[in-house]
């Protein structure tokens, strides 16, 4: 059982037993039904990418090309434009977050990163001085809260530190998610974030380090109890799943492509799970 599985089996259990019920829920169904949750607060995982540990199930399938073509859509493309996402990376999901009929998301993640500028800066930043302890993005942004409607960033801010070891750099990286959904999101959004480092650290030659995650709510939709017995039934694959970047050291943050990846070793349980998004 991989890393991954051990974590993710400990806390659909601890969600289950210990969790507390959502109150005022925001979240609907697609009938108009409130989605309620059982969650808990303050979880936290590390995963060591340089030892082979990456934060993904073997349990059931996760769409991981999707998830890196979203996170290219935020941090190369800068957009927050529903067009873009979907005439160049044929994703679609994020459709039902539209707000009205503007083709956007509102000014959320893409256009924060555009506004600030903040792809460019932290590349800046980095090179400039990789060593220091203020290499933060920030998608947390109240101005454009205000500005218009759309779902606050989940995935809000990430931390990027260095170490060398034996003479190699190795960039880590710490991810703060506000809010998460267990079973559907909780791997895409990790595994997004990786991706990312990794992008990060083929700009400057460096080698992948550590993964820290940090997740303030944590829960399980009342509509998918059933999966996540599901799931805890399930006997893990035995491959060991690792995400690969084929391309050469120093290859421009902005010229890596989403067919650059190779999630290698990866022949997840099925069959899929289905699940009603809570919007």
């Amino acid at each position: 059982m991989t890393k991954a599985d051990t974590i993710f089996k400990e806390y659909i259990r601890k969600i289950m037993e210990e969790g507390v019920w959502s109150e005022q829920a925001r979240p609907k169904y697609k009938d108009g039904r409130t989605a309620n949750s059982k969650y808990i607060t303050g979880a936290f995982m590390e995963f060591n990418l340089a030892k082979g540990e990456f934060p993904i199930t073997t349990l059931r399938p996760i769409a991981i090309k999707s998830a890196i073509k979203e996170m290219l859509w935020i941090y190369q493309d800068q957009s927050n434009r529903l067009d873009v996402l979907e005439e160049k990376y044929n994703v679609h999901y994020w459709n039902d977050w539209e707000v009205g009929d503007s083709r956007t998301i509102g000014q959320r993640y893409g256009a924060v990163v555009k506004k600030h500028d903040i792809t460019n800066k932290i590349l800046k930043q980095l090179e400039a001085n990789p060593w220091n302890r203020r290499n933060i993005i920030s998608l947390w942004d109240y101005d454009a809260f205000e500005e218009t409607e759309g779902l606050l960033p989940c995935a809000f801010q990430t931390m990027f530190d260095v170490r060398r070891v034996e003479g190699e750099i190795y960039l880590d990286a710490t991810l703060t998610q506000r809010s998460n959904d267990m079973l559907v999101a909780h791997h895409i959004n990790a595994m997004q974030y990786v991706a990312l480092q990794m992008m990060i650290a083929k700009h400057f030659g460096w080698k992948v380090g550590k993964f820290f995650y940090f997740i303030n709510n944590l829960h399980i939709y009342d509509n998918q109890f059933e999966q996540a017995e599901e799931l805890l039934r399930r006997e893990p694959s035995d491959c060991q799943p690792h995400l690969v970047l084929n391309v050469p050291d120093g290859t421009n943050f902005f010229d890596i492509k989403p067919e650059d990846f190779e999630l290698v070793d990866y022949d997840p349980v099925k069959p899929q799970l289905k699940f009603d998004l809570a919007i």
